[in-house]
């Protein structure tokens, strides 16, 4: 199970945008080629 690096929650799989999600801290972890990329200075801010 993967987690966010700074919340420790539980990630959401967005197949849409090819994100998983991290709802407390607000940011969208890219996917590329398949291997998600969890680095807070990568991740997409989020809108609540």
């Amino acid at each position: 199970m993967l987690v966010c690096p700074l919340s420790k929650e539980k990630l959401i799989y967005d197949k849409d945008a090819n994100e998983l999600i991290a709802k407390k801290s607000g940011l969208a972890y890219p996917v590329k080629d398949g291997i998600p990329i969890m680095l807070p200075e990568e991740a997409r801010k989020i809108k609540d």
